[in-house]
């Protein structure tokens, strides 16, 4: 970090390098960007504070970006803001993570459902250019991008559905699960990487085209099947017992008891 109020471009590793400053964003998006890599990369422990003071006088910056992009780590669903205490890393029990998981499955099925048979053409084609900017996005590099743009995938899909309720109920639920927390693991286990984001590509495809089609039938199954897919990589990835990821699906009558 060099200079007062400008922000370096990062390597994973924490230490900055030499280069050119990234002059096309806001300071405080700067900002943002710098702690969600070190986040995804699990420079930062879930539950551990983010010190204003500290994070500013690291980046050579004023305190007002750094509050700036904590707030945006907190919209994110990252971090967590405690009154008269500051603002420290999501951390998540297994009961809420599968709380939030379960909500996925409810919400983005029904969501699909009126998207599919009402989306603008011009979201489609939004939704298509998120896809293709994900296509190659393999590397340890690569995953707060992956990251965000995943997200704007599935907030757009939700939103296309023209609910402001469903929209704002998702906004929740999406900030109380544990992608980040997907991505972090990966970054620890890099030969998982490649695989397990080439077939989220290849998912959120099949989604899509489906919603092209508009076959809300077939993009709706294709959605709870992404998202089940999901909950292998919190059992396998974070040790969520699949006993109580499978217990609450059938509580909410999400697949049928024999």
């Amino acid at each position: 970090m060099k200079g007062h109020g400008q922000v370096a471009e990062h390597d994973y590793d924490g230490e900055g390098r030499d280069g050119d400053f990234l002059k096309r964003k806001s300071l405080k998006d700067e900002v943002f960007e710098h702690l969600h890599r070190r986040i995804v990369a699990g420079k930062y422990a879930p539950g551990e504070w983010l010190r204003q003071e500290e994070i500013a006088n690291q980046l050579g910056v004023s305190q007002t970006p750094v509050r700036e992009a904590l707030d945006l780590l907190v919209s994110a669903g990252l971090a967590r803001r405690v009154p008269y205490r500051g603002v420290h890393i999501i951390k998540l029990t297994s009961a809420e993570i599968v709380d939030a998981y379960v909500m996925r499955l409810l919400i983005e099925g029904a969501a699909v459902r009126v998207a599919t048979n009402i989306i603008a053409e011009d979201q489609i084609a939004e939704l298509f250019d998120i896809l293709e900017q994900t296509r190659n996005l393999v590397t340890l590099d690569d995953m707060s991008t992956q990251r965000q743009l995943n997200k704007r995938f599935h907030m757009l899909v939700v939103k296309a559905s023209r609910n402001l309720l469903i929209r704002q109920i998702y906004e929740m639920v999406s900030n109380s699960f544990p992608d980040w927390m997907l991505y972090e693991y990966m970054f620890r286990h890099p030969e998982l990487l490649e695989t397990s984001l080439t077939r989220e590509y290849r998912e959120h495809k099949a989604i899509l085209d489906a919603i092209a089609a508009r076959d809300a039938k077939t993009a709706v199954n294709n959605t709870i099947q992404h998202i089940r897919n999901l909950s292998k990589e919190l059992n396998s990835f974070l040790g969520v017992p699949e006993e109580m990821l499978r217990e609450q699906e059938v509580l909410f009558g999400l697949v049928e008891t024999h």
